[in-house]
């Protein structure tokens, strides 16, 4: 979410590091926007602080979630950032649409720009007011702990030029690494552009890729004529500023005059925004935005130029703010006086041949590991489907399992009936589940038994009688044994 936030109010700025995309925040680069506030009414909003657990640490963190909220309540913004992957958001494929967040939000996030610097600007007026021993201005330390919470843990009682310092140094090194950033973003998007239009040309025929190639050459000199662009600072581009944009005399024209109706809120200060409102006439001559030669980003990245330029020239203390003594003390010097022309994008290329190929081979590096990703996907896929389709077969053969199973038990099984005869070894033959129709019906078992005992109680009675027994039921050979001895004497 931070890695977001920072692509997107930066423009461009990316780096690996979490926490300078955290750094880097602090500095939206945006030339105000001038509205009517008696016809244009920001819709009233409320701030909702992010729960404890994800405080930065940073010193503008309160910045930070400011900024945040008030970028999501765009709803165009906002869905920007749901269809775009992580990957497109570190590249700064997302910051472009900073450009089209509706006009309150961009106006909103353009004030609180100006708060941060305001607190900047609150420091140094502390350290001048402790250096130069203003015994009739008193430092309130408890409202600058108050603004800058982060310094609650130094010395809670008294500010020490030392400490201020230690503060406008963390402030400005975070600026300055923002603006070195947004170069080396340029530089990138600069290149991609050179790829993709050489990729562009290899799809073409040679007729169409001669064509594209005259196209282009007539669009870059389209863009080189324009009128010419005063140095920025010098007097001759501060004079048009006073004529075309204040409608003053230029032959009255006052450096001092010209600081106070500049400075937009005086404080007594040029910060960077109100130096860049400065470069608007001059940029205007080198972009239109309804030319197609013309490129926005490349306007932004002038304005950075024009305004490091300045900085460099008249900012004597390096705090990153002009003040009206630096910049009337600029004004007194040669070069102010020159009318050199200012050397624009154009004629200073932003990369080298040697970085462009280094870049062409990691884009190629880029591609050739994502088609890698692919294959392995793929090979993952094909092994994922490989056991689903074993977890189908197999839950198939279980499911037939159980139906068997079921079958069985739904059937009803009887006790077969043994058969044995002498000494003959027992065999199971099934009892058929319906007895035929001649077949008399066996005979029950306690039957048996009692015409046995009937049987052997009237061989008993013949017996006393003297009567001779029935040998019907005795083997073969003993029935003629006890004929035999029957017969005898």
């Amino acid at each position: 979410m931070w890695s977001w936030i920072h692509n997107k109010m930066y423009g461009r700025a990316v780096n690996a590091s979490w926490v300078l995309l955290l750094i880097h925040l602090l500095c939206l680069e945006a030339v105000p926007i001038s509205i009517d506030k008696t016809k244009v009414k920001e819709p009233e909003t409320k701030t909702e602080e992010p729960p404890a657990d994800v405080d930065t640490g940073l010193h503008y963190d309160r910045y930070l979630r400011e900024v945040i909220d008030f970028l999501e309540k765009d709803q165009h913004f906002r869905e920007k950032l749901h269809n775009t992957d992580m990957e497109d958001i570190k590249q700064g494929k997302l910051a472009k649409e900073l450009d089209f967040v509706s006009h309150h939000v961009r106006t909103k996030l353009d004030e609180l720009k100006r708060q941060e610097v305001n607190r900047l600007r609150t420091l140094i007026k502390a350290k001048q007011d402790i250096e130069g021993g203003n015994v009739d201005i008193a430092v309130d330390h408890q409202a600058l702990l108050k603004q800058f919470e982060y310094l609650n843990h130094m010395n809670p009682h008294t500010f020490e030029v030392d400490d201020l310092d230690r503060l406008i140094k963390s402030a400005t090194n975070d600026l300055e690494n923002y603006d070195k950033e947004r170069h080396e973003e340029f530089k990138r998007y600069e290149m991609m552009k050179e790829h993709d239009r050489r990729e562009h040309l290899k799809t073409l025929n040679e007729e169409e890729r001669k064509k594209e190639e005259e196209h282009y050459e007539e669009m870059k000199m389209k863009h080189a004529d324009h009128p010419k662009v005063n140095h920025p600072g010098s007097q001759n581009q501060l004079k048009e500023v006073w004529e075309e944009a204040d409608g003053l005399d230029p032959e009255d024209f006052d450096p001092k005059t010209f600081f106070n109706l500049h400075d937009t809120n005086g404080d007594g200060f040029f910060d960077e925004q109100e130096l860049e409102a400065l470069f608007t006439k001059e940029l205007e001559k080198i972009y239109d935005p309804t030319n197609e030669e013309d490129d926005m980003v490349e306007m932004e990245e002038e304005r950075l130029r024009m305004r490091e330029h300045v900085m460099n020239e008249v900012d004597s203390n390096k705090d990153r703010l002009v003040s009206l003594d630096e910049f009337l003390v600029a004004t007194k010097k040669k070069d102010f006086l020159e009318s050199d022309s200012w050397e624009t994008l154009e004629q200073n290329q932003a990369y080298t041949e040697e970085e462009m190929r280094e870049f062409e081979e990691h884009l190629a590096q880029q591609e050739q590991d994502l088609n890698q990703k692919a294959v392995d996907l793929q090979k993952q896929k094909d092994e994922l489907e490989r056991q689903q389709e074993q977890l189908n077969a197999q839950k198939i053969e279980l499911q037939q399992a159980v139906e068997h199973m079921e079958r069985l038990k739904s059937q009803k099984v009887e006790t077969p009936e043994v058969l044995v005869e002498g000494n003959a070894i027992p065999e199971m033959h099934p009892v058929e589940a319906q007895p035929q129709e001649h077949q008399p019906p066996p005979q029950a078992p306690q039957d048996t038994h009692k015409e046995a005992e009937n049987h052997e109680q009237q061989n008993l009675d013949q017996a006393q009688q003297g009567l001779p027994q029935e040998h019907n039921n005795l083997p073969p050979g003993h029935q003629e044994a006890a004929q035999g001895q029957e017969n005898q004497p």
